[in-house]
């Protein structure tokens, strides 16, 4: 009896099953189909996702973000500030010399609008301020000598001693005395400063396009010497009044002449190079830039000290600055015409477009009643044409 043919185990067979379908699809070829549904509530679906595609681009990323353009952002900018005017305080004439810091006129710089002086410092012993932690004594005993706070003004010497007045005792420091809490005379110097006059010189230059600008008008006739900015008039005398400036920041002038404070003006650059050269014009916007509603860190000061010499020894004039500082701040974008970008932005749309076919298409197969007979429709498979001389016939 001859032996039984051996059949191949079922895994073998269905592993080349899935070998042929593999190899099948790697071959085969799938065209569109195009099949006309007369259903006017999918065309209407089908046409208003069309036309909401194309209002998109059309305005919004062609007409609004100008996607047609090559771009170029932050441009190279050069800033030179010049203030003038003076004015009075209680005790003084104070003129740009003084007030302003630094001198330099760069884009940052302070206009200083109140003051507190504590003249005739000199190096010697005397009571630490009752500001300073654990400054406050009884005796000797609660001083340490030789002990350096790093918030205080000076080394502790180990006694305990009157304040400068009152019937208060805080330990003795060696350092600049008499401590700045102790004999500080305050001054203001924000009577006039709402009328200093801040020239603001302001030059941009875009290297891709090789395209530069700047704020100031070109002309002969001593234009500058009389003109003040007004966007409408003399949107090219960028000669602000320092009260224009806080005004335009929402602030009041005398609250912030005398805690301090930070103010941005920022100027913007935005350029379509497309236009002629003219049509590119800064625009400028002024706010506040610290946080005035912190009560721990309200208000801008600073330090400083004048030195000079009496009877051979260093003495000095410590003077605790309140201010308005402007930060001048320079951005903006430049645009013009290029051919790859525009070229891109065509094929998105384009192919963005057959989102309204796929949503059509989703919706035939998901919620509609004749749900199948579309699928059958929408995809055939012809197995005719898989042998080369069925291919031979077309």
């Amino acid at each position: 009896m001859a032996a039984a043919e051996s059949k191949p185990p079922a895994g073998a067979a269905a592993a080349r099953r899935l070998a042929r379908s593999c190899w099948s699809a790697f071959w085969d070829y799938e065209t569109p189909k195009v099949i006309v549904v007369r259903n006017r509530q999918l065309g209407v679906v089908y046409r208003v996702v069309q036309l909401l595609i194309l209002l998109y681009f059309v305005w919004y990323v062609f007409i609004v973000q100008k996607s047609y353009q090559d771009r170029e952002t932050g441009p190279e900018s050069s800033v030179i500030t010049k203030v003038k005017g003076i004015t009075s305080s209680e005790h003084k004439v104070w003129d740009v010399e003084e007030y302003v810091k630094p001198p330099e006129g760069g884009s940052v710089f302070s206009i200083i609008t109140r003051i507190e002086a504590t003249p005739s410092q000199a190096q010697g012993t005397c009571p630490e301020s009752t500001r300073v932690t654990n400054a406050t004594c009884h005796s000797d005993e609660d001083c340490v000598a030789g002990e350096l706070d790093m918030l205080g003004n000076g080394v502790r010497t180990g006694r305990c001693v009157p304040y400068y007045h009152g019937d208060s005792k805080t330990c003795e420091v060696f350092g600049w005395c008499p401590v700045e809490d102790g004999a500080s005379v305050s001054q203001f110097l924000g009577k006039m400063a709402p009328n200093f006059t801040i020239l603001i010189k302001n030059s941009i230059h875009y290297p891709k396009f090789q395209f530069s600008k700047g704020n100031i008008e070109m002309r002969k006739d001593g234009y500058l010497k009389h003109c003040l900015f007004d966007e409408a008039s003399h949107l090219y005398c960028p000669i602000f009044r320092l009260g224009f400036i806080v005004e335009q920041a929402g602030e009041n002038f005398t609250e912030l002449a005398r805690t301090g404070g930070v103010i941005g003006v920022i100027i913007n650059w935005d350029c379509d190079l497309d236009l002629p050269a003219s049509n590119c014009n800064p625009k400028y916007s002024f706010r506040r830039l610290d946080p005035k509603h912190t009560p721990a860190s309200s208000g801008y000061n600073f330090r400083f000290a004048k030195y000079y010499m009496i009877n051979g020894s260093t003495t000095r004039t410590l003077i605790k600055a309140y201010g308005i500082r402007i930060d001048v701040i320079v951005h903006g974008q430049a645009g013009k015409f290029s051919l790859i970008p525009t070229i891109i932005n065509l094929a998105t749309a384009l192919t963005s477009i057959g989102v309204g076919s796929f949503l059509c298409d989703w919706i035939l197969l998901t919620f509609m009643n004749k749900n199948k007979v579309y699928s059958h429709k929408k995809f055939d498979k012809d197995s005719t044409l898989t042998d080369p001389r069925g291919l031979a016939q077309l």
